[in-house]
C-alpha cells in the first residue's frame, strides 16, 4: 500500500492548497509534519495563484490500495 503525505494550507485569497509528498512512512509524526508546515509559511517557499500561503489547515497519509481484476 502506497502512502502519500498531503499538507493543507489556506493562501491569501483564502483557499485551500494541497502539497503531497509520495512514498510517505507510516511512522511520519505529526508534531515534525506540522513544525514543517509551519516553517514552509514562514520562509514563503511556495507561491500559488491564490497568494502567499498563510495558514495551516491539516495534515493527513492518504493510502490507496489497487486490486487488479484481469489483465489483458
Amino acid at each position: 500500500m502506497a502512502l502519500t503525505l498531503q499538507m493543507v494550507f489556506r493562501n491569501e485569497e483564502n483557499r485551500n492548497v494541497s502539497i503531497s509528498v509520495p512514498d510517505a512512512l507510516d511512522t511520519v509524526d505529526g508534531e515534525a509534519v506540522g513544525s514543517v508546515m509551519a516553517e514552509i509559511i514562514s520562509r514563503n517557499v511556495f507561491s500559488t495563484s491564490g497568494g502567499d500561503l498563510v495558514e495551516r489547515v491539516r495534515a493527513q497519509l492518504v493510502s490507496r490500495t489497487v486490486d487488479t481484476l484481469v489483465e489483458f
